[in-house]
């Protein structure tokens, strides 16, 4: 195997990156639909997600696999603790590059569709940099 170069180690970086993505994406909604109705079912995760019931259990199947939820035929979904930590890491994230953006003066609502993107692929080093200057924006005067 070739040595590995700067640019293929970016590459790698980003498959990694796009392999987590669904993993986190649903740990997140599912917390999510937790918190705000009390109980998460494959019903929910597909209007939440806009695809069908046969993707959304082929997805919960593989989390399963991962150890990151629970469920059985006609239960709720669950998270375990190794999803919860997951969705309260991708949560914090997301809501990070929120803020970076907001801060940064673009409209909430296309802040909250590039955020959803953007997350998964930001460093920790960028992450803790987004949230120091989207701190010291919100406390500037205008």
């Amino acid at each position: 195997m070739p040595t590995p170069n700067k640019s293929s180690v970016s590459h790698r970086r980003t498959r990694r990156d796009h392999a987590t993505e669904t993993a986190e994406d649903y740990v997140e909604a599912i917390a999510e639909t937790h918190n705000s109705a009390g109980t998460c079912r494959v019903r929910d995760l597909a209007i939440h997600f806009g695809v069908s019931h046969v993707t959304v259990t082929r997805i919960v199947s593989r989390l399963q696999g991962e150890g990151l939820v629970t469920t059985a035929p006609y239960r709720p979904i669950e998270l375990t603790p190794q999803g919860k930590r997951l969705a309260t890491a991708s949560r914090k994230r997301h809501e990070t590059v929120f803020r970076f953006l907001v801060s940064l003066g673009i409209d909430r609502e296309i802040a909250a569709i590039d955020a959803e993107g953007m997350e998964h692929h930001v460093s920790p080093q960028t992450l803790k940099r987004f949230a120091e200057l989207a701190d010291k924006n919100a406390a500037s005067p205008d």
